[in-house]
């Protein structure tokens, strides 16, 4: 079933109980989109390219509100706290299976209505032009050789990019400290951060270190995949660069 069948069945349900038959009409009115991220990362941009589609086809502006903070709290309870119309959407990420683990909140999937699975991307180790790294084993050398010294963001602490360095480091037997993490409010502040010179790696999607990778302002040196990925495809997999399957 198409999104948008998906979500005019479930508006047309909470219209009936709420109203009469005679403003069972879907929508009427603009349309929200919450991203419990920054604008520029890759959630906000495939918010805004689905946004985008479901205008064409419902005819109602989507407007896309980034609600960034509290590691990704505020959005994520912005979405949950939204009356259940059918004229707030959510982008929810991975993130919310982790948070109350954390003690950041009480959500859980449970306080959401899924409707579609968006997008899936795996996290890639990016590092500044400027910074002597050209491949994942300079990189790990310097990592083992100085563990503490170089620091990595891409997302809130305990994120799913967090926890795709934590875990690559583990894997290759080093504690997850040896790479301290600089919380942020998602992967677009944190790479204008590596390009800054703030932080020494970046792991988040290849699609969302795409503008500056263009732009030769960052380097990416593995994806952790399967398989290189179709739009760097000279980019190796963790596996091959490192052994490591993480």
């Amino acid at each position: 079933m198409k999104l948008t069948a998906l979500l005019k069945s479930i508006a047309a349900l909470a219209v009936a109980c709420s109203f009469s038959a005679a403003h069972a009409a879907w929508p009427e009115r603009p349309i929200t989109l919450i991203v419990p991220w920054a604008a520029g990362g890759g959630t906000d941009a495939t918010a805004r390219i689905v946004g985008a589609l479901l205008e064409k086809e419902l005819g109602q502006p989507v407007n896309v509100v980034n609600r960034a903070g509290g590691n990704g709290v505020v959005g994520h309870q912005a979405i949950a706290g939204a009356q259940a119309d059918g004229y707030t959407l959510g982008m929810i990420t991975v993130e919310i299976s982790m948070m109350h683990h954390q003690g950041l909140t009480q959500l859980t999937p449970k306080n959401y209505t899924p409707l579609a699975l968006m997008n899936v991307d795996p996290a890639a180790v990016t590092v500044s032009v400027a910074s002597p790294y050209k491949n994942m084993d300079d990189l790990m050398k310097a990592i083992r050789a100085n563990p503490g010294k170089l620091k990595a963001s891409g997302t809130g602490q305990g994120g799913i990019w967090h926890l795709a360095l934590a875990g690559m480091l583990k894997d290759l037997k080093l504690e997850a400290s040896a790479v301290p993490w600089v919380p942020s409010n998602g992967a677009a502040p944190a790479m204008l951060e590596l390009a800054a010179g703030g932080v020494d790696i970046v792991t988040a999607a290849l699609p969302e270190a795409r503008s500056l990778i263009d732009a030769g302002k960052a380097r990416p040196l593995a994806v952790m995949a399967d398989a290189p990925a179709a739009l760097y495809p000279n980019v190796p997999t963790l596996k091959s660069a490192t052994g490591s399957g993480w």
